[in-house]
């Protein structure tokens, strides 16, 4: 594994503050000379649009049935995923989504953008996923689906969930734009309810720069999720479309680089375990620190290693943070809970009493760096310095 330069960087002016000899980012993609040659071959073709070119095909193909689904559709982002995926089950106003609170926002924005109501759904104190215990008691008769989140690698409890949407004739799309491979109960994520979203962002477990994908087995529903991505073009005359559609079509050129990331996926995902396995061996006696789990029923692809202070750090997340910055440690903060989101609140949307354990969860936690690509000598200097910072408190 590379290791980073670690030469001096002074600070620009007299009286600055002191810069870091080393800078650890909180994610670097594993990138290299494979990934080079297939873009490249679609350079050379002149296959660079999202109309054509044979990576397109391939890496929707590939990634679909590496999730065990029969469709494979590319979008532009996670997050027009996540939207087209609420346009293609004609969610629309008067519609409640139940949406776990604790996620990037993402996630509720595509509920909004088809003018439909995300409803916030607290936690569980281990995983930090969807509390499924909590679901039936929001259901209303406005409810039309249930979007899980599969939070940093880990998935949902998705037994319980998909017996409740049964129940009450109800869409399951899952966000798994942290979870690429995670499996439940040995099946992978992205084929365990009605739609999978994914996301390909230079910081996932493989990346195509921007980019997403949904997964799906039901072919009427593949038909309109493609059309409505690119324009809703009609099939006799291009330009008369069928409905109002969105252009979020993937380029080839970004399929290409995800044909050659798909090709390592297994490869990322247990160098992904081993950091994991690492960073835990070093922080398991540390009572001040919560660590991530992987519950019996789970494959944890550990995107991220998320971490939370208690005990006598509790409260102090900020500082440690800080501490770890000026030792050229990157770190990120937790995710702020919809209901904590003024923009939410504002529109009377919900109340920030409403999701307490989130609300806790988000303000202790943060992320270590978790790329593939970090040296062991790197690994052993975060691990050291997290127990010197914590163990100063």
């Amino acid at each position: 594994m590379r290791t980073i330069p670690t030469g001096s960087l002074s600070p620009s002016s007299p009286g600055a503050a002191e810069v870091p000899t080393r800078l650890i980012p909180v994610y670097r993609p594993l990138l290299g000379e494979q990934e080079a040659r297939t873009v490249n071959e679609a350079l050379r073709q002149g296959a660079i649009s999202g109309f054509f070119g044979e990576h397109l095909g391939r890496f929707e193909r590939g990634f679909a049935e590496y999730c065990g689904c029969r469709h494979g559709i590319a979008t532009t982002s996670g997050t027009t995923a996540l939207h087209l995926a609420m346009a293609t089950l004609s969610i629309g106003p008067g519609d409640e989504v139940l949406v776990s609170t604790l996620t990037n926002m993402a996630t509720f924005f595509a509920v909004l953008y088809q003018g439909a109501k995300p409803v916030p759904i607290d936690i569980d104190e281990d995983t930090w996923n969807l509390d499924p215990e909590l679901l039936e008691a929001r259901i209303t008769p406005r409810s039309r689906a249930i979007l899980v989140v599969h939070l940093f690698g880990h998935p949902v409890d998705m037994g319980p969930v998909l017996e409740i949407a049964r129940r009450h004739r109800l869409y399951v799309v899952e966000d798994c734009a942290e979870a690429h491979g995670a499996t439940y109960q040995g099946k992978k994520v992205g084929g365990l309810g009605d739609i999978g979203c994914f996301s390909f962002y230079a910081n996932k477990i493989i990346t195509t720069g921007e980019g997403g994908m949904l997964t799906l087995n039901d072919a009427g529903l593949a038909d309109k999720a493609r059309s409505l991505k690119s324009l809703a073009f009609g099939s006799e005359r291009k330009f008369m479309h069928t409905a109002i559609g969105y252009n979020y079509r993937m380029t080839n050129l970004q399929a290409a680089l995800g044909c050659a990331q798909l090709e390592r996926i297994e490869a990322i995902i247990e160098r992904k375990r081993a950091l994991a396995r690492f960073y835990t061996s070093r922080f398991c006696d540390l009572a001040s620190l919560q660590l991530p789990v992987e519950k019996p029923y789970a494959r944890n692809v550990y995107w991220m290693y998320h971490v939370a202070v208690r005990d006598a750090a509790g409260g102090k997340r900020d500082a440690v943070m800080r501490a770890l910055a000026e030792r050229g440690i990157e770190t990120r903060e937790g995710f702020i809970p919809a209901n904590m989101q003024q923009i939410f609140q504002g529109q009377g949307w919900t109340r920030a009493d409403d999701c307490p354990k989130a609300n806790d969860a988000g303000a202790r936690s943060f992320y270590l760096p978790s790329g593939p690509s970090l040296s062991e000598e790197e690994l052993e200097f975060i691990a050291a310095s997290v127990r010197e910072v914590l163990e100063s408190l």
